[in-house]
């Protein structure tokens, strides 16, 4: 009898996660940012397949924060990253991100975001809860198990199932 592979849970909860944010830049690349959203999206700038110019690198040697708001151009997505023009010092540069670079994803506007370790530091990026603090109401449910809707609490974590 052949023992059958265990499933790579946290490998699959990863790409779920990073498939949120292509599919979030996917709608914004077709129809803009709607209402009051805006990104600040955190990456490696040292990951394999990163472009950006030799100045912000040298400036950000480890990792970088963009925002996607009010002025960014071109934004164009693939199955493993996503390009956008966006203006630093008044010059537009041209920036290639993998989705295995992101470290963070955080839209402010609903207080929402995911944190990621970047898929080249480990051979499955884990998820890591954001450092966000909800004060817990009379009403409070355990947040593993329920989010109450507009309440501000969608960040997601999985620290509880996983191994140590």
């Amino acid at each position: 009898m052949t023992k059958t592979p265990a499933f790579d849970y946290e490998n699959l909860v990863q790409e779920s996660l990073r498939n949120v944010i292509k599919e979030t830049l996917i709608e914004v690349s077709k129809n803009g940012l709607p209402g009051k959203h805006h990104f600040y999206i955190s990456f490696k700038t040292d990951y394999p397949g990163v472009d950006l110019p030799d100045y912000l690198r040298d400036e950000y040697p480890e990792d970088i924060t963009i925002v996607l708001q009010y002025e960014f151009w071109d934004l164009e997505v693939n199955d493993k990253a996503f390009n956008v023009t966006l203006c630093f010092n008044d010059v537009h540069e041209r920036l290639n991100i993998p989705f295995g670079a992101v470290v963070s994803f955080v839209d402010p506007s609903v207080k929402f975001g995911l944190q990621f370790t970047p898929a080249e530091y480990e051979a499955q990026a884990e998820l890591v809860e954001l450092d966000y603090q909800k004060k817990p109401s009379k009403n409070s449910v355990d947040p593993m198990l329920k989010s109450e809707a507009g309440d501000g609490s969608n960040i997601i974590t999985l620290d509880a199932f996983r191994r140590k």
